[in-house]
């Protein structure tokens, strides 16, 4: 996955807001020349679609200049007629819901989202409706693992976590935070695979391996 996160770990931006699509583009094609067999990823930056038009045409440049395979929205059920749209021109979607970067101004800050009961069964309604509107995958991020087993129980698609514990289909990390380059404080669940190792391919290695053994996250890395 091409993350918008880049503007933060690659550019030095405080946020994601000031990724631009040409930014995305960039980084998604020089990932593609790499990559042989894995489906590629690549985030829709602020902005880039705020109308179903707008999102069409950005999603088709991501796939047709960028080279990616699909395309990842930050947003709830509002943007079913757009991920409905995408799913019609054949471009595969991954819906992200959760703590929304792109959306840190309005949200007042990094926060974990759906502890309270009612904002979880909010989440679970939008997750079921970008399901049925035609989402190949979810991601959530920053939830609690407790709600994060409700969605995988609850959705057909595979689920995707970071900071949303064990209990999804699959986990994300972003590859600084994985390999201990982020400078400061690093998320609380996030890890340095880099410790002991002797070699990045071998520190991407152990987190595979942690990841499928069911090591990580561990209860120290899950938001209660």
């Amino acid at each position: 996955m091409v993350g918008d996160s880049l503007g933060m770990v690659v550019q030095g931006q405080r946020t994601t807001v000031p990724v631009t699509m040409d930014d995305m583009i960039y980084h998604t094609r020089n990932v593609a020349r790499g990559c042989s067999t894995a489906l590629l990823m690549a985030d829709m930056p602020f902005a880039s679609y705020a109308t179903i038009e707008q999102g069409v045409r950005n999603a088709a440049r991501l796939m047709q200049e960028g080279g990616a395979h699909m395309v990842k929205l930050e947003g709830g059920a509002f943007l079913t007629d757009l991920v409905r749209q995408l799913s019609r021109n054949g471009i595969p979607v991954c819906a992200h819901l959760g703590l929304l970067p792109q959306s840190v101004h309005k949200l007042g800050g990094y926060k974990v989202q759906g502890r309270e009961e009612a904002a979880a069964r909010q989440m679970i309604d939008e997750a079921l409706a970008l399901q049925e509107a035609g989402a190949d995958i979810a991601l959530v991020e920053c939830i609690p693992a407790e709600l994060a087993g409700r969605l995988t129980e609850k959705l057909d698609v595979p689920l995707i976590g970071i900071g949303a514990g064990p209990n999804c289909d699959a986990q994300v990390l972003v590859s600084y935070d994985m390999l201990g380059l982020t400078p400061g404080r690093r998320p609380k669940f996030s890890k340095n695979f880099l410790i002991g190792q002797d070699s990045l391919q071998a520190a991407v290695q152990a987190y595979v391996h942690a990841v499928k053994s069911g090591e990580f996250p561990g209860p120290e890395h899950c938001i209660a």
